[in-house]
């Protein structure tokens, strides 16, 4: 299949492309970037006034299979995915059972491929049933082609497990993702540690708790040289401990999500436990250290963690209602229209953390406009506004605290290893 796209404004921040032109795509690979192609001989999509960009990848989500399918499933999580203009995501292992075996992970992405929607590629648990107890199969895991392991959901708080994790890593070539929290610190706290939440009476959690185990994390991956991943990243000290850690050359990647990036506590009684997740949203010194962080790459990707869970969950309280939010339908619009439209990140670093950042750190095919690459792309009109309503998202899972809020730049389709998608 020859697929044409026509008239875009080619835009890929690695390689310094910004033009208008044509896009040539052929048995899967992009044969022609610019210039002018006659529209015959193929599928033409017409993009004038688009922004063709390299595919979207979301590094950190949950999409509740197996066994949770009454927040998700594979294919409303896929159809939200691209809806956000995603062409591939990393799936969280803490599912029931966890997919701590390599067999079970790969039947996960058989599964997802089966769909023909975004690409899936399953992370493994880094101990056997999330347990932190007994390391699971590192090495099976690599043969299997998976490229992460995490926790998630739960950290390891055995600090003799995580170096052992990280020595696995470094040799099997894995990527050790964290959810960096000390429980001793946290103790079962829903909010960050201030004002807003003692106003609610709530049970906190401090920066600390993060931080601290980051610290932690750090020293060991630079005592064994395994790769570390810092997944959603919310205080300013975790920021500060990645610079400098990355500047001693310790082999460490970190990501932040949207909501870390543009809410803080401050919107804990508007939005009730559609502000509730893990680790909390923190302060606005918090939220301008992401911000800085971000635009100087030592936040190197912006990751969902999309995390659907059921209207019913979410109406149980503070106390009751599971950590997590959803996000992979409004990520983009909103961070062009609070980040990249009042000036704070450009728009190029922004789509550097969203598509080959990530697809960098998972050693995926590079996401770029070049020619012979892997034709993964994502467009999008980003002059056009959009609200978000529960009613008009793809996903099962409606507990997104954007509800209601005006995102710019409307997905208006993606290619998928040459696959064209839209809706």
């Amino acid at each position: 299949m020859r697929l044409i796209i026509k008239g875009g404004r080619l835009l890929d921040p690695g390689l310094g492309l910004d033009q208008v032109g044509d896009l040539v795509v052929e048995a899967g690979l992009i044969t022609q970037v610019g210039g002018s192609q006659p529209a015959d001989g193929g599928q033409v999509v017409e993009a004038q006034g688009q922004v063709v960009m390299p595919g979207l990848v979301d590094m950190h989500v949950h999409l509740r299979q197996p066994g949770q399918s009454a927040k998700e499933t594979l294919e409303t999580g896929l159809r939200a995915a691209v809806r956000g203009g995603f062409t591939a995501l990393a799936a969280m292992p803490n599912t029931n059972p966890v997919i701590d075996q390599p067999a079970r992970a790969v039947q996960i992405e058989q599964a997802a491929a089966a769909l023909g929607l975004a690409r899936v590629h399953q992370m493994g648990a880094i101990s056997l049933g999330s347990g932190g107890e007994l390391l699971a199969d590192f090495a099976g895991y690599a043969q299997a082609g998976i490229r992460a392991v995490t926790d998630d959901g739960l950290p390891v708080g055995a600090g003799g497990l995580m170096r052992r994790a990280l020595q696995h890593a470094r040799a099997t070539g894995l990527v050790v993702v964290t959810h960096s929290e000390d429980p001793s610190l946290a103790q079962g706290g829903v909010a960050d540690d201030g004002p807003d939440a003692w106003r609610l009476g709530l049970p906190t959690q401090p920066a600390s708790a993060e931080a601290a185990m980051v610290a932690r994390d750090l020293v060991l991956a630079a005592e064994t040289g395994g790769r570390l991943h810092v997944a959603h990243v919310s205080t300013a000290a975790t920021v500060q401990l990645i610079r400098t850690a990355r500047a001693n050359g310790v082999a460490v990647t970190a990501e932040a999500t949207p909501h870390h990036l543009l809410l803080t506590s401050a919107q804990l009684a508007r939005l009730g436990t559609l502000a509730k997740m893990n680790p909390p949203l923190r302060q606005e010194r918090d939220r301008q250290a992401l911000i800085a962080g971000l635009a100087d790459g030592t936040i190197d990707a912006v990751a969902t963690d999309h995390a659907p869970h059921t209207g019913a969950e979410k109406a149980a309280g503070w106390l009751k209602a599971p950590f997590g939010v959803t996000g992979m339908e409004t990520a983009l619009p909103m961070l062009v229209a609070k980040l990249v439209e009042p000036g704070l990140i450009p728009l190029g670093r922004l789509i550097e953390a969203m598509s080959s950042a990530p697809a960098a750190i998972l050693a995926l095919a590079p996401r770029t406009l070049s020619v012979g690459a892997v034709a993964n792309l994502t467009l999008v009109d980003l002059s056009a506004a959009v609200t978000f309503s529960a009613d008009r998202l793809a996903t099962a899972g409606k507990n997104c605290p954007f509800l209601g809020e005006r995102g710019l730049g409307r997905v208006l389709g993606v290619v998928v290893e040459g696959r064209w998608l839209a809706w």
